[in-house]
């Protein structure tokens, strides 16, 4: 049943994929109709969210984040399909990264990294990373449970010599391959939701007391590697740019969840300059406090 529904889908997108992008983004305008105004995907968590991290903000301005918001999500939604046959030379045109110079330092003192950012502006288009390195590259990413859709989002990040590594897996493989002497870059989305309180930090985000996972501040700090956050902000419809912002090149110096709070920081701001480029639809205050 799951190659069937996969092969009934997957020609339809690599036809969407194909098309140039003055069309293109009409059939996203298309999408974004059906989305908002017939579904009503998922409009109450994106409602209860936006008031709840915007108590501030007028009726009219939180409306107004929420259509700009579930029409960039359906941009972004497209320009996953778009990977299937993007060109490299296209995707570098479209994500930016104008200042490489920590990248530059680390790989000439040959450090691995750990990249974070959370669901903000453009992750699909994060492949265009490996452009500018030339070691190798990880997304860390959850594995998906239709294993031909799996695949299929595999194979688009693997066609630059970039790879995908189940969340699951991720500190094994980071930790076998520093012990491997092996120089790479590791990119999370770091601000998912823990399942539960128990155990996890919690601090303030967007007003509300909300636990984090720390999982990657204990990995940097357990293989010293340095931390950067990656600020991904759309510049106009299908164009990104990206600037690295150092959070700890020598993280055993910090104390404790110094890292974490970091990149809450960092993320927190992006969002409240433009929080219609957030991912909404996650519930995001479900264990607040």
């Amino acid at each position: 049943m799951q190659w069937l529904i996969f092969w009934l889908v997957y020609p339809l997108l690599w036809l969407i994929s194909r098309l140039p992008f003055w069309l293109f983004y009409k059939v996203s305008d298309l999408v974004y109709i059906l989305v908002y105004y017939l579904v009503g995907y998922r409009k109450k968590t994106v409602r209860f969210n936006l008031k709840t991290a915007f108590p501030e903000k007028s009726d009219a301005e939180l409306l107004k984040i929420e259509k700009e918001f579930y029409s960039h999500m359906c941009d972004m939604f497209l320009e996953m399909i778009k990977s299937i046959s993007i060109s490299a030379e296209e995707l570098k045109k479209r994500f930016e990264l104008p200042d490489l110079d920590i990248i530059h330092k680390l790989a000439e003192e040959r450090r691995s990294s750990l990249i974070v950012m959370g669901h903000y502006a453009s992750y699909e288009w994060l492949t265009a990373l490996q452009f500018y390195f030339d070691h190798s590259g990880y997304g860390i990413y959850k594995r998906i449970k239709n294993p031909y859709f799996d695949k299929l989002i595999r194979d688009i990040r693997g066609k630059w010599n970039s790879e995908l590594i189940n969340n699951k897996e991720a500190t094994f493989i980071i930790k076998k391959q520093q012990r491997a002497g092996k120089m790479a870059t590791y990119a999370f989305i770091a601000d998912q939701s823990p399942k539960t309180r128990k155990n996890q930090y919690c601090t303030d985000f967007l007003g509300q007391n909300v636990p984090f996972f720390t999982g990657i501040e204990r990995l940097a700090i357990a293989e010293n590697m340095p931390v950067l956050y990656l600020a991904v902000d759309k510049v106009k419809r299908g164009h990104y740019k990206a600037i690295f912002k150092v959070i700890t090149e020598e993280p055993t110096s910090l104390p404790e969840y110094a890292i974490t709070d970091a990149f809450i920081s960092n993320l927190e701001a992006q969002i409240r300059n433009a929080p219609q480029y957030y991912l909404w639809t996650h519930k995001r205050f479900k264990h607040a406090e």
